[in-house]
């Protein structure tokens, strides 16, 4: 396989969240052939796991021009290392700040392993890109998700597997409002809608109350960020991201 066609290739890490769902439009509306991979880790919010499918399904079905670019999916056992994080993503435990100064929320080198689980699958795959949904503007306070972190691992996985991967981060610099911003650039208020009804964020899996946003419980710290971005996004008007 050539440099040239890899390039048009994309591997995306994709959770069926807001997030992980405009990384999947994005890199859509940019490469020929898009692979998502997503990660069974034992998380609280298993729904999500449901959610990928919809997601993807209905992402091929409301944007045609999008359908033929998606390629397969992957699905990747990770409930050894959720076992060990033991954390409130993994575990029944309150959403709170650790002695650490971290969210309760954190699982450890959680991005560092899907990452890597990633790498060795886009190897296998002959991808270059892997898109991922990090951010360190608007986020929940993981150190795992900043743009050193990010650019240090890809260093790393490409010094360990003698491969020059690209780690893609559209969302690295954009709040939580710009995010559904470049949701309405990239598909337009289908696109929106589509995130609102079927993506899933909510850390306790609630899919039962409907909010303006989308689903979920209303008051996890997944929710809030959530919220408090479609709040401050229909405050401006609503506007499509521009560069």
């Amino acid at each position: 396989m050539t440099d040239t066609h890899r390039d048009r290739r994309a591997l995306v890490l994709f959770s069926g969240g807001q997030d992980s769902s405009v990384c999947l439009a994005w890199a859509l509306a940019r490469y020929d052939h898009v692979e998502t991979v997503g990660f069974d880790y034992g998380q609280r919010h298993a729904v999500e796991m449901t959610a990928r499918q919809v997601v993807r399904e209905a992402l091929a079905a409301r944007f045609p021009a999008w359908a033929s670019r998606l390629g397969p999916d992957h699905l990747i056992d990770l409930t050894g290392f959720g076992a060990i994080a033991e954390t409130a993503m993994t575990a029944e435990r309150a959403f709170e700040v650790t002695d650490k100064g971290l969210p309760s929320t954190f699982v450890p080198g959680r991005n560092l392993v899907f990452l890597t689980y990633g790498a060795a699958l886009a190897d296998r795959r002959g991808v270059r890109d892997l898109v991922g949904g990090m951010c360190e503007t608007d986020f929940s306070g993981y150190p795992d998700c900043r743009r050193d972190t990010i650019e240090a691992l890809e260093q790393a996985l490409n010094l360990g597997m003698a491969q020059d991967f690209r780690i893609q981060t559209p969302l690295m610099s954009l709040t939580k409002a710009e995010t559904w911003a470049l949701s309405k650039a990239l598909g337009g208020e289908a696109l929106v809608e589509l995130i609102c009804e079927e993506s899933h964020t909510c850390y306790r899996g609630e899919r039962g109350v409907r909010h303006d946003w989308g689903h979920g419980c209303g008051d996890c710290p997944a929710c809030e960020l959530r919220a408090k971005g479609w709040d401050g996004w229909v405050a401006q008007g609503r506007p499509e991201l521009t560069a």
